[in-house]
């Protein structure tokens, strides 16, 4: 008979150790996220041509994300092991970049896991329909490769601004500009504009779908049955999937265990058979999108 909860197959001091937090290995992770989003930047300033440009685009898109998953990190209290790191690092260094906060995200998204499995998760919107014709899916990552979904997501953050509220984003990029006009090369300041509005949301779609939309039923709270994670190579934790964010299901399943040590986690539970008998795991992304895709009916 399988097990019910993940802490009938860890010991307790497994669990002590899974939970342990670093303030060392937070301030790496944000470092990391910042470090690949400047060398990117360089990258793209000191040999400029279409290729690097590109790339460029691709990296810092890919670690918008990274900042959005710091945020998510931090409001769960995960990603430093001293609170106030948590909160200015999750708020300043993460959520105001991409026109967020951390209080605002952290009330919506704790009713995410408060409802996972039922018809009450916000979340569930966006991969209610899954699986999809290929049809579908086209269209929808063409949306988003295209800017249209960028664009109307900007347009609704834009019609819903305060200056009160919003200041620090524009501040943030108002220093953005400043540095890559020091560095003399103000045109770079369109590469965060490129990403954000042409990459980033397909990314985002693919690790909804990886997280949420090829789960094996949206209707049971089992994590096992309403979550999957994603075994990602290392070009899609650098591309699409940074900070460990693939091992959602071992997140929903214990949220306060840090993201580095969640790979870890999946891998004891994996061992000693708490997946057995589960279609809870995708071998890298294009399983994911396989998985995403709804099968012909027959003739």
């Amino acid at each position: 008979m399988q097990p019910a909860k993940f802490t009938d197959v860890l010991s307790r001091e497994e669990l002590a150790s899974l939970k342990r937090h670093s303030d060392l290995v937070g301030a790496r992770t944000v470092l990391l996220n910042w470090g690949i989003i400047g060398a990117a930047f360089a990258f793209a300033i000191t040999w400029p041509n279409p290729v690097t440009i590109l790339a460029a685009i691709v990296l810092v898109a890919g670690r918008q994300l990274g900042l959005g998953i710091i945020t998510h990190d931090c409001a769960h209290s995960a990603l430093f092991r001293t609170r106030w790191l948590n909160e200015f690092a999750g708020h300043w260094l993460a959520a105001v970049p991409m026109n967020s906060s951390l209080p605002l995200y952290r009330a919506y998204h704790l009713k995410h896991h408060r409802f996972a499995g039922t018809s009450d998760d916000p979340d569930r919107v966006f991969v209610k329909d899954y699986p999809v014709s290929p049809q579908s899916l086209k269209r929808k990552f063409g949306r988003d490769l295209t800017g249209r979904t960028g664009l109307r997501d900007l347009k609704m953050q834009l019609r819903q601004f305060h200056f009160a509220k919003q200041w620090p984003w524009l501040a943030f990029h108002v220093g953005l500009f400043a540095v890559l006009t020091l560095a003399d090369a103000p045109w770079a300041y369109a590469l965060w504009w490129a990403a954000l509005l042409f990459v980033y949301p397909a990314i985002v779609r693919l690790r909804q779908i990886g997280e949420h939309g090829v789960a094996a039923e949206r209707n049971d709270v089992d994590p096992r049955r309403n979550t999957s994670t994603t075994l990602a190579r290392w070009w899609e934790r650098l591309l699409v999937a940074p900070n460990n964010v693939n091992y959602h299901l071992e997140h929903h399943m214990a949220a306060g265990i840090p993201a580095h040590n969640l790979r870890r986690m999946h891998r004891l539970l994996s061992e000693r058979g708490f997946y057995d008998g589960f279609n809870c795991v995708s071998r890298g992304y294009a399983d994911v999108l396989r998985r995403a895709v709804r099968a012909p009916a027959v003739q």
